[in-house]
């Protein structure tokens, strides 16, 4: 029997991912329940990992980007794509939306079900279908995002990035004469799209209908969409989640060679075959920058999929998630700052359930990489960076340190190579993990010899008692203080009090003195 892979998008789900990646589970034939990412800043990625999902987090923001990378990421023939915020599912539906397929009957299915449409399926999608493609009136749920379909032909779609995706998809496969179904799944109950959000539905997904309908990609006639899903993203405040904001500690890890037992680049060289070309840049190219951009040349054309299988090949530190989680549950906040990529930090961050990931971005398009990487700018240096280096990953651990309002001296960063020094050099703790370079142990605070972050913790208790002492002190002067406070106000009115009553100093004094005076 064919095996399935569910594919579910995902932004701030975490009231319903649970339920949507144990349903999928529990589902015949599923060997794989793959939850793309979008980069949400609530618990979605921990509690889908929690409840046995593979997570990836998408190359590019936007639900087409996500479908994709899903897609290229799944290794079954057959994928089925559900919706992250729906709870509950009927009881059958990722069956009933595969068995088409796996019949032979069909090579695309979408769902149908018993709901009111949508207000903007009814004035927007199904009016404009009429007047493009009657033929797919057909379809009760046209705006529907539950589909299956076999992955070969999902690939080679040009998938939107916006909310014309789902029915973008429909009229492709429409367009490919591929052989589709429409199946009945049950009733589902959905959140509404918000009122401000109609406005930007309609005129997206009128775009996608008229474009193919036309056969022109923006027809001059259509509005252009003031904002993208990634303006608006980028727009919203990153919230400091909750349960960080009491925490006043920092861990910051490298990856390359401290986290992972390898470095990504060159397991990618030797995956690729271009091992020859990354020494000879290594040894040509003395500009930090310009290394940058050259290598990631020699990843173009590589997919999400391909990069993540090579990262997920190189062993992690062994006792990486056990001493993460115990820093954790000690009131730390963990993360990665490295010079690799984004995508593969964000990667490892989830696996070990992390807090974050800082990286340079690797640019993809289609969830190809397109040999183009954006250095961040928290990477740069600016009138408060505490070195001279134009670029340092000290940078990016100030811009953390401040967001989280955390004091330099509670923070703890390990890392293996002079890329990691000034960190080393400028953290309360700096730790050289695993080194070859005498001027990283002569700098460092510890060093770990062997892999492993046992002592890490021993470091962090340190740490503890060291803030638990100066918590001491700082409430031990402020009762001396107060005391003393005390102490000087009852002198002082003693001292009032005899002024007060005491008798001019000639009184004492016989009168012939008091003449000669």
């Amino acid at each position: 029997m064919p095996m399935i892979s569910v594919i579910i998008p995902t932004l701030n789900e975490e009231a319903h991912i649970a339920a949507v990646v144990n349903f999928a589970k529990s589902q015949p034939n599923v060997s794989e329940v793959i939850v793309v990412d979008d980069k949400s800043s609530d618990q979605t990625v921990a509690i889908a990992i929690e409840n046995g999902a593979k997570v990836i987090t998408s190359t590019k923001l936007g639900k087409g980007a996500s479908m994709k990378d899903g897609i290229l990421y799944a290794t079954n023939e057959i994928v089925v794509f559900l919706d992250g915020d729906i709870d509950p599912y009927p009881p059958g539906t990722v069956k009933i939306l595969s068995d088409p397929i796996i019949c032979g009957e069909a090579d695309f299915v979408k769902s149908s079900f018993s709901r009111n449409a949508g207000r903007v399926t009814e004035l927007v999608a199904k009016p404009l279908l009429s007047i493009f493609y009657p033929e797919l009136l057909r379809h009760g749920q046209p705006l529907s995002g539950m589909i299956a379909g076999k992955r070969s032909l999902l690939k080679r779609l040009d998938l939107r990035e916006d909310y014309g995706v789902d029915i973008g998809i429909l009229i492709d496969m429409h367009l490919m004469k591929v052989r589709m179904a429409d199946v009945e799944i049950g009733y589902i109950e959905n959140k509404s799209k918000p009122w401000q959000e109609l406005g930007k539905m309609s005129k997206e997904v009128s775009q996608a209908i008229i474009s193919k309908g036309t056969s022109t990609k923006k027809p001059p006639y259509l509005v252009e969409v003031p904002g993208t899903h990634k303006e608006i993203l980028s727009q919203m405040e990153y919230a400091v989640k909750d349960h960080l904001r009491k925490h006043k500690k920092l861990v910051i890890f490298d990856m390359d060679n401290t986290l992972l037992r390898g470095r990504f680049i060159d397991a990618c060289a030797n995956s690729f075959g271009f091992m020859d070309k990354l020494m000879e840049l290594r040894a040509t190219e003395p500009n930090g920058i310009c290394m940058t951009k050259q290598v990631v040349k020699l990843l173009k054309g590589k997919s999400v999929a391909d990069l993540i299988s090579v990262a997920d090949n190189i062993p992690i530190v062994e006792d990486a998630q056990v001493v993460i989680f115990e820093l954790k549950k000690r009131g730390y906040i963990v993360g990665i700052i490295s010079d690799s990529y984004d995508c593969i930090t964000e990667h490892i961050k989830n696996k070990l359930e992390m807090d974050f990931s800082l990286a340079n971005e690797l640019e993809f398009s289609k969830s190809i990489c397109t040999g183009e990487v954006k250095i961040p700018s928290f990477f740069f240096s600016s009138s408060d960076s505490l070195c001279k280096h134009s670029l340092c990953k000290t940078n990016a651990m100030m811009g953390i340190l401040n967001k989280y309002q955390i004091k330099k001296e509670n923070c703890i960063t390990i890392g293996d190579s002079l890329n990691d020094l000034c960190m080393i050099k400028e953290a309360g703790i700096g730790i050289a993990f695993c080194p070859d370079d005498e001027l990283l142990k002569l700098h460092a605070d510890a060093t770990i010899s062997t892999p492993g972050f046992a002592e890490l913790l021993t470091h962090a208790s340190k740490l503890d008692s060291k803030n638990q002492a100066a918590t001491k002190v700082k409430k031990l002067v402020s009762i001396v203080s107060r005391r003393g406070h005390n102490i000087l106000q009852i002198l002082s009115n003693a001292i009032r009090r005899t002024l007060k009553n005491k008798k001019p100093p000639t009184s004492g004094l016989s009168k012939t003195a008091a003449e000669r005076i």
